[in-house]
């Protein structure tokens, strides 16, 4: 109906313009209209693609003076991507069904994001702890503060003092020495600013700073690029496109933010004789390679749109990316911070004439310069940080320092940390894999089909997650890994240079996938119909026991069903069941009801501890209810001010009030889709009494909307109701029209992953 609208118009008209998104998907769509809308003959009307990375009146008048083509090498691009994500997905996908369970997945960037947490659990599983020591001693010099330095060289040598013993000797041998001041150090290094966001290192810095989920974020950029009503300027686009790569910054952007820092930094006074705050030339920053470089880094649509002045337009969390993005982008266009580093080094001899060096270190920030504005988030400490922490007292070389205290601490090296959203986002984009623009929909998936499911903000692998993806990894090795995958995105690459033809690729690709596909048919693993036998045997009838996969996971049965209907939970991972001991199963809980053990079961709301004498018992406890301590937040509470934190129900994770019970607040759950009903509102992810998942705006009782399954923002062109819900029926997951008598639907695709910057 839309296309046949747009046909007629187009028929009285002597041009059309095409302005979908700058991107991939963007340039597909527009050369889909252009087959629709391009006449048979050759009169009219002309059609032209016109681009532009902000919506804004300036913006949009330059792209209509200088009109383009389609970019049939964009067009190819995407239509490749489309094709590869739906071979992978929609034949690997069917195959989980039959093998392990209905309503699961599988998705070129989408398994691999789930092999890298599978692998980083393992990796913390199999870690072993390992002691060492530290020996700081603290130091009087003439003049405060204390001096705190820590053991550096033993006869010339980085020390290793694995154990008690080792420490122990070193500071009985150090009893009654001298400290003599043996160097000191100055330098000055300079901190650089960091470039303009592009769509990764904004997902992640919001994840850092802000605590935004990537979908989150990228929702509340999507609504900031498209525009805000300012008053009497009517609607206005307040940042530039929020998918791209690319650091570019236009010429007059650069401009504008160089004559901003100007003047509003130029006539401030500064600690350091001749440094200034504005650069002599403007900064570049290198693009990564295959970078879009036609688009533009994430920026103001104006920097003098300040983020003060924006407070009565946009809602809370708006204001707060917009002026994260706002700083980085005026950072990025100032001088490098300045600091001094001092290093100390002190000599002293011990009792067994071994020499000792100790070390201190510390910074002094001598000029601001980007850092007045902005600093970025870190995943780990940084030593300069920490050493601009340290204040260290005025010393001379061959000065003695006096005794204080020597303090020799034990420590345990640590395993590798799971990864959160920043984190997980960095390794993707670090190792190529997938394209940020998809990262959203991404975490999103995995979690939703259950293979990942995250633990104060971290990925922790799910059984099912860990069995899918030894399933696929022993039968499409080749297809989900990373190098493997990282090469595909080169080759997509370079279908949208125009260096490959895309079909010659995909046949090359199919061809290979192939036979991976009909040997994984033969062979894969029939997991739910997988019967492994245990040394176990019934307590109720006698027989052998079995490893059998069930909706909640692995667990053991009878046997003898279904004339007996005994099982047990099954504690550990189903990839290792060969490698379990089930005669030493740990049951050092016990029920304080009536003494007998308790054991580890799966229930709807997950896993919780019940007596092993049900039903004559049943005493049951919730799984660490008394360890997870609630996660204190940045942001405040609406209602009350305090802070707000994270907290763990049996729902999962939610945010609320600190303030808790005289503050109630709790900040609901969106899901990135606007309210159908009212447009004001969004849709969020409510529970009813029962535990049951259902979506209603979040302006209730104003808006009544609701709706048990998952609204999708696409309307129905049929009954033209303003939504689609997501369904999933035997043949897969579909869009489907919620009108009663309206039977409209079509497929969704099983994993979405094409990319669009």
């Amino acid at each position: 109906k839309l296309i046949a609208e747009l046909k007629q118009a187009a028929k009285s008209v002597d041009s059309v313009y095409l302005a979908a998104d700058p991107d991939r998907e963007g340039e597909a769509i527009c050369w889909h209209l252009q087959e629709e809308l391009e006449p048979k003959k050759a009169d009219k009307p002309a059609i032209f693609r016109v681009m532009f990375n902000e919506i804004t009146a300036n913006a949009v008048k330059k792209a209509f003076e200088k009109p383009l083509s389609v970019n049939i090498n964009l067009v190819e691009a995407q239509q490749a991507r489309r094709v590869l994500d739906r071979l992978v997905g929609y034949k690997i996908s069917p195959l989980l069904w039959d093998k392990v369970r209905r309503g699961l997945s599988a998705g070129r960037v989408q398994t691999v994001a789930v092999r890298l947490i599978v692998e980083r659990e393992r990796e913390i599983r199999a870690f072993q702890k390992q002691e060492y020591w530290t020996i700081d001693v603290a130091l009087n010099a003439k003049k405060p503060p204390t001096l705190v330095a820590r053991l550096n060289k033993v006869r010339d040598e980085t020390p290793r003092v694995g154990d008690e013993k080792t420490a122990t000797g070193i500071v009985d041998d150090l009893d009654e020495a001298k400290y003599i001041v043996h160097s000191v150090t100055t330098r000055e290094k300079r901190r650089n600013p960091v470039p303009p966001f592009i769509t990764s290192t904004l997902q992640q810095e919001a994840s850092r700073k802000l605590r935004f989920s990537v979908k989150r974020t990228m929702m509340l950029a999507q609504g900031l690029y498209e525009g805000k009503e300012l008053g009497k300027e009517g609607s206005v686009g307040l940042i530039t496109y929020m998918r791209t790569d690319s650091t570019r910054v236009s010429e007059d952007a650069l401009t504008e933010v160089r004559k901003f820092v100007d003047e509003r930094y130029g006539n401030e006074k500064v600690t350091l004789e001749g440094a200034t705050y504005l650069p002599k030339a403007p900064n570049v920053y290198k693009t990564k390679k295959d970078a879009q470089d036609a688009h533009e880094a994430i920026r103001p649509t104006s920097v003098f749109r300040t983020p003060e002045s924006l407070e009565k337009h946009l809602a809370e969390d708006e204001l707060k990316l917009y002026r994260l993005i706002w700083v980085r982008f005026v950072a990025s266009q100032m001088t490098p911070a300045v600091l001094d580093q001092t290093s100390i080094d002190i000599a002293a001899k011990g009792k067994s004439k071994t020499d000792y060096l100790f070390r201190a270190t510390g910074s002094v920030l001598k000029f601001e310069g980007f850092l007045k504005v902005y600093e970025e988030g870190k995943d780990q400490k940084d030593e300069d940080d920490e050493d601009l922490k340290h204040k260290l007292p005025a010393v001379k070389e061959g000065e003695e320092l006096r005794f204080k205290e020597i303090r020799p601490e034990q420590h345990f090296t640590e395993p590798p940390p799971r990864y959160n959203e920043a984190t997980l986002v960095k390794k993707l984009e670090a190792d190529g894999v997938g394209r940020p623009s998809t990262y959203a929909s991404i975490l999103s998936t995995i979690q939703d089909r259950e293979y990942v499911k995250k633990e104060g903000g971290r990925f922790t692998p799910t059984e099912l997650g860990m069995v899918v993806t030894d399933l696929l990894l022993e039968n499409f090795n080749d297809l989900f890994d990373v190098k493997y995958t990282a090469r595909m995105e080169e080759e997509l690459d370079e279908i949208e240079d125009g260096r490959i033809e895309w079909r010659a690729a995909m046949a090359e690709f199919y061809n290979r996938f192939q036979k991976d596909l009909e040997h994984a048919e033969r062979n894969m693993t029939d997991i739910k119909r997988m019967e492994r036998p245990t040394d176990l045997v019934c307590e109720k009838c006698g027989k052998p026991m079995v490893i059998k996969w069930g909706k909640h996971g692995s667990f053991i049965a009878c046997t003898g069903y279904p004339e007996c209907t005994n099982t047990r939970e099954l504690t550990v991972d189903l990839p290792d069941v060969d490698k379990a001991d089930f005669s030493e199963q740990d049951e050092t809980e016990y029920c304080e009801n009536c003494g007998r053990p308790r054991v580890l079961k799966k229930g709807r709301f997950g896993q919780f501890y019940a007596c092993s004498g049900y039903p004559d018992c049943k005493t049951t406890k919730q799984i660490g209810g008394e360890q997870r301590k609630d996660v204190p937040l940045e942001d405040k509470c609406p209602q009350c001010d305090s802070n707000l934190v994270q907290k763990f129900g049996r729902y999962g994770e939610f945010v609320a009030c600190s303030n808790y019970p005289k503050c109630k607040y709790v900040k609901q759950k969106t899901i990135g889709v606007p309210c159908p009903n009212c447009s004001e509102g969004e849709v969020v992810e409510r529970r009813s009494k029962r535990g049951r998942t259902f979506y209603g705006c979040n302006r209730y009782p104003d808006c009544d909307f609701v709706a048990w399954g998952k609204p999708i923002p696409e309307k129905c062109p049929e009954c033209g109701s303003s939504y689609l819900i997501e369904k999933y029926l035997k043949t897969g997951p579909v869009a489907q029209c919620p009108n009663p008598e309206c039977k409209y639907k079509h497929p969704l695709e099983v994993v979405a992953e094409s990319s669009v910057a």
